[in-house]
């Protein structure tokens, strides 16, 4: 089994969907962004997502509140 450790200091990100359908995807790092991750939230549904080796981008599409380190934003819906 191998042990995968993360940087102690990775920044964490809270997201909470204000309305149905809220999609979050994780993007990757590299020479090459590409999409690694997706998931779906309802109203009301609150994901936690950290930054990692391999994680270097969040991309959220809906109307939610994005909760980080550096301040609280809400995106809007398109």
């Amino acid at each position: 089994m191998e042990n995968k450790r993360q940087p102690a200091n990775s920044d964490y990100i809270v997201i909470k969907a204000i309305e149905d359908g809220v999609n979050v995807i994780g993007l990757t790092r590299g020479t090459d962004t590409r999409f690694h991750h997706s998931e779906k939230l309802d109203k009301g549904e609150v994901m936690i997502a950290q930054f990692t080796e391999h994680t270097s981008a969040v991309k959220v599409r809906g109307k939610a509140k994005i909760l980080t380190s550096y301040g609280e934003i809400e995106s809007e819906k398109k």
